[in-house]
């Protein structure tokens, strides 16, 4: 299916967003996720499906020092 990420199209097959978040080699423990300009809690990340035409903008934590 077809998606945004970040405002760049991206073709997917990921099912969800934990799945997206898989598939882009991310840390599901360091994301935070908008999906259609609303917040989706990491809690219901694996419940949450993706659709066509979706729009995520997707924010990793990155720590340092």
């Amino acid at each position: 299916m077809q998606i945004t990420v970040n405002g760049e199209p991206r073709e997917t097959e990921a099912a969800t967003l934990s799945q997206l978040v898989a598939e882009l080699s991310l840390d599901p423990n360091k994301v935070a996720i908008e999906r259609n300009l609303e917040i989706v809690p990491r809690s219901l990340h694996a419940a949450t499906p993706l659709g066509e035409g979706d729009r995520l903008e997707i924010v990793q934590f990155v720590g340092g020092g």
